[in-house]
């Protein structure tokens, strides 16, 4: 995934249009050093700016930006972004819409951020797929698009060549997600480390949505309890372990922690092992069952299928992908 569609067209967000560029925009285009200096590792990248053939485009804000390609050019890229739009209920121009249904006809992915989803249900492309967006506007995309299966909870849904992504950092999310799955953990490790945010968030929108909080004192049992589990992965951590490391009952614990951090302790224990797993294959030359172990995994056939199932691949087709991939 080196060549980038983003799709602009009037109403588009800024702050989402801002994102697709600081997470793509090819490191030789830009004009901070400093900033090129923060990414290495980040693959380079050839980010096309598309929209309607000649037109000045009006992004929130007040800003306008005039595309630097037109739609046809969204057709050899290797993934097109759509950003988030400012009013999701106003109707598109049919030229972008149609540019959209080309782009997916071709078998070209694509990825929708926040209120983007809408752009996408209108083309016709989320129908009979689940899909998310702002936890505020999903009851919205819901109504308008009964056949979408809106999922509100999380932070991004995708496969089969389809993305969309809940509001704001969610975006972030995606991205980021999207060069991880194409060119490893290392690689959008570093573009978040420039962008001074987490390469990964357990967890889904429900942390978000308004509820009543309760009074909670300044120093987070479970926020020691995470750091210290992750800093000794390898040990046999278990919910009835971390539970009792807590001084909270099973119970308790599993609702405090879900909570704050919007995810279950297994879901998010074997996510930390996951990734632990990643970045060793990546980063390291240990024989995976080493990798299984440091990891918190009883031998490499334990790994195998947690880890198959979250990334996709096995680790050693993993570790022979980027291992051996170009470094941009």
């Amino acid at each position: 995934m080196r060549t980038v569609g983003c799709l602009i067209f009037d109403g588009v967000r800024a702050f989402d249009y801002a994102v697709i560029g600081e997470v793509w925009a090819d490191r030789a285009d830009r004009a901070d050093r400093a900033d090129r200096a923060a990414r290495p590792g980040a693959p380079a990248f050839d980010l096309r700016v598309c929209g309607p053939e000649g037109a000045r485009v009006r992004l929130g804000g007040g800003l306008e930006r005039v595309p630097d390609h037109g739609t046809a050019a969204l057709a050899d890229c290797d993934l097109v972004v759509v950003p988030g739009v400012e009013d999701p209920g106003a109707a598109r121009d049919p030229a972008v819409l149609a540019a959209l249904r080309d782009v997916a006809a071709a078998g070209v992915p694509i990825a929708s951020l926040c209120a983007g989803a809408f752009v996408l249900a209108e083309a016709g492309l989320l129908d009979g797929r689940e899909a998310t967006t702002h936890w505020a506007l999903a009851p919205e995309l819901a109504r308008r698009y009964p056949a979408v299966a809106v999922r509100p909870e999380v932070l991004f849904t995708g496969g089969d060549g389809l993305w969309t992504s809940a509001g704001v950092a969610a975006g972030i999310d995606l991205c980021l997600h999207l060069v991880r799955t194409a060119h490893g953990q290392q690689a959008a490790a570093a573009i978040a480390r420039a962008m001074v945010t987490a390469p990964y968030r357990a967890g889904g929108q429900a942390q978000f949505i308004p509820t009543p909080v309760p009074e909670r004192t300044a120093d987070d049992p479970l926020a020691r309890l995470r750091a210290e589990v992750l800093a000794s992965l390898d040990a046999p951590w278990t919910v009835s372990r971390m539970a009792a490391a807590a001084l909270m009952s099973e119970r308790s614990f599993a609702r405090h922690f879900a909570a704050t951090t919007g995810t279950t302790p297994t879901r998010w224990l074997l996510d930390q092992r996951v990734l632990t797993a990643q970045r060793l294959l990546e980063e390291t030359d240990l024989p995976v069952d080493t990798v299984a172990t440091h990891c918190g995994f009883t031998s490499a056939v334990a790994l195998r299928p947690v880890f198959t199932a979250r990334v996709g691949v096995a680790p050693r087709e993993y570790r022979r992908t980027f291992r051996g991939r170009e470094e941009g």
